[in-house]
């Protein structure tokens, strides 16, 4: 198959979907198939790849880490150019919200080709947390897309939810990272019988890791922490349950984001400097060795992630995990992370509690290997390409 994936950011931008979309793109070229990527250029240095399409972009972040591409004819027929000296594609794969879903429709309806579509954004949840008139937002989005994407097909009062229809709708099939994620949005209208496939662990990482030589005993247990250090990643809630906590133990925080200065700041005002190290941001395979030398991952978002990427890493590697989000613990197998009683940050300073005394005690606890091979991007690949095989069929 010749698969064309259709992303809102190129795919060596940073975020967990062009992680994912990087993965999936490598095993199913490892499987036998095509992948060729099609998002908006990049404005500073990066990898790049013969297997992307960059469209026609500007710059809407101050680092130019992302951009924008504006759909329309102009960006339909330099698309149609760049893919007229490939293979014909087979399915397109939209794994995008805003202009990157509505190219790949316009792009899927001119061909007459079959598509398929993952959601990875919790998008209501998501605009309440970063813009000031979410509501505004919204209704200014739906205007857009039914200009640029026509006719209209939902049948949902305008929303969020309907917004999101109207790309269900295109779809022969659609797919969610998580089975919390796609019970919400069947809930709310969007699309049915969605297939649930996650994004695994890079196989070859994994093992690569695992095969490390072990780290040394540090006599302390060692809470690992990786995230976007943002408000919906409740970070200032977990520095202040640490405080609470109060136990003899290394809390390692990787990664960078508007709450960094503020995070730091608390850490030097409550003293927590011999508990608490920010690490900074590290490349995937530096993360995933953090991961496998911690004795717990910690996950403390809540109602914010559409699949929690970080906690599936850790069960492939593994780990167990403190998982603050309920919905991301029902996707786990018992027995393999603990659980704070409610979303408090006393609730969550309980369990770290909890946590430190088992580990110190010599109970951690263990994910089983074979519970770990479901966790691994082969094992979904193969679950994904049955999705394809079926919507070809149909």
């Amino acid at each position: 198959m010749h698969i064309l994936m259709f992303s809102d950011q190129h795919a060596d931008s940073l975020g967990g979907v062009q992680v994912s979309i990087r993965l999936q793109k490598r095993f199913l070229e490892l499987a036998g198939h095509r992948v060729t990527v099609v998002a908006p250029g990049m404005h500073r240095d990066h990898q790049g790849s013969r297997d992307y399409v960059d469209t026609p972009s500007v710059p809407i972040t101050l680092d130019r880490e992302y951009s924008l591409t504006v759909p329309g004819r102009r960006a339909d027929r330099l698309l149609d150019a760049a893919l007229a000296a490939r293979p014909p594609v087979d399915i397109v794969h939209v794994q995008a919200d805003y202009w990157g879903a509505v190219l790949g429709y316009r792009f899927a309806a001119r061909h007459g080709i079959r598509s398929v579509h993952t959601f990875h954004n919790h998008m209501e949840f998501g605009l309440e947390q970063v813009v000031p008139f979410p509501k505004l937002v919204i209704r200014a989005l739906l205007w857009w897309e039914h200009r640029v994407l026509k006719p209209r097909l939902s049948a949902l009062a305008p929303s969020a939810w309907s917004y999101l229809d109207e790309f269900a709708e295109r779809a022969a099939a659609s797919v969610a990272p998580s089975g919390h994620f796609a019970r919400l949005l069947e809930s709310n209208g969007v699309g049915s019988d969605i297939d649930v496939i996650w994004t695994g662990a890079d196989d070859a990482l994994v093992d690569e890791v695992l095969a490390a030589p072990a780290a040394v005993d540090r006599g302390r247990p060692l809470f690992v922490w990786m995230g976007r250090m943002s408000a919906e990643k409740r970070i200032m809630e977990y520095l202040d349950a640490i405080r609470l906590a109060d136990v003899d133990a290394e809390f390692r925080l990787y990664g960078a984001g508007l709450l960094l200065k503020k995070a730091r700041a608390f850490v030097r005002e409550h003293g927590l400097e011999n508990r608490v190290v920010f690490a900074g941001k590290v490349p995937y395979r530096d993360a995933l060795a953090a991961i496998a030398s911690a004795d717990a991952l910690v996950q403390t978002s809540i109602g914010f992630e559409t699949q929690g990427m970080t906690v599936f890493e850790a069960a492939a590697l593994g780990t167990p995990s403190l998982v603050s989000d309920p919905n991301i613990a029902g996707e786990l197998p018992d027995g393999i992370y603990w659980q704070p009683a409610d979303g408090s940050v006393r609730a969550l300073a309980d369990a770290i509690r909890h946590a430190a005394a088992d580990i110190a005690s010599g109970s951690r606890l263990v994910v089983p290997p074979q519970e770990s091979v479901e966790f691994r991007q082969s094992h979904q690949t193969e679950r994904m390409i049955a999705v394809y095989e079926r919507v070809l069929a149909g």
